[in-house]
């Protein structure tokens, strides 16, 4: 097919949708259009720009393990710990995140770093639209990632932020989602957030058919060993 015959398939596409009303594209112009500007609805658990989370009570919840940026793949995170100060204490722990930089040029939003995090303190959230005018801004500080006094992420200049795009992030996937294990459905297993409070558990897994999978699984392990499996 030349490239004529490409148009000619794209035009028949565009006239087929029309008549049809089957357009998917919506108009879009950067967040300065109002009513007419639109982008999709994005899944609740989609990931976006990372923010650092706090306790309810404020306090940091990095405590500077390096973990997040060990697991990365794309090798876009840094972090440096230093040690708490005894009277005035960032984090919990003995030490707290004293640098944490994020290089949005080569971070691929894997979500590997919030698994990593034995605090919970690193989450994603569904922004996903960056307009950086220098290479620099692309590298996000702690000052820009750990979330303000209401536990909401900070809203850069270069970002266009749309209403619940901070509601549910990736932090609420990881406490929420059972796991394939039904024993954990219902169960809270995400420490409050200042902001949010207690996210509530997820269900979805019916119980019985987990149990009953469970008791399959365990027939035919017993079946194997009569027969002079190993374990």
């Amino acid at each position: 097919m030349g490239y004529l015959g490409g148009f000619a398939v794209t035009l028949k596409k565009y006239l087929h949708g029309t008549d049809s009303g089957r357009v998917v594209t919506r108009e879009y112009l950067g967040g300065q259009g109002g009513d007419e500007d639109q982008k999709r609805p994005k899944p609740p658990r989609s990931h976006g720009r990372h923010v650092l989370n706090r306790y309810e009570d404020g306090m940091e919840k990095c405590i500077g393990c390096e973990l997040c940026a060990g697991v990365c793949p794309a090798r876009c995170i840094y972090v440096r710990g230093a040690d708490n100060d005894p009277d005035e204490p960032t984090s919990p722990g003995e030490r707290y995140g004293f640098v944490y930089e994020i290089n949005y040029l080569r971070c691929i939003h894997c979500d590997m770093c919030v698994e990593a995090c034995p605090t919970e303190a690193i989450t994603e959230s569904k922004l996903f639209e960056f307009s950086f005018t220098n290479r620099a801004d692309a590298i996000y500080t702690k000052a820009e990632l750990v979330v303000d006094d209401d536990g909401r992420p900070q809203r850069l200049p270069w970002e266009d932020w749309r209403e619940g795009d901070d509601e549910m992030t990736s932090a609420w996937m990881r406490a929420t989602a059972p796991g394939g294990d039904a024993r954990f459905e219902g169960i809270v297993a995400w420490s409050a957030e200042l902001g949010y409070g207690v996210r509530a558990p997820e269900g979805g897994q019916p119980l019985e058919a987990a149990q009953a999978a469970e008791a399959a699984a365990r027939h035919a392990a017993g079946d194997h060993d009569d027969h002079g499996g190993h374990h």
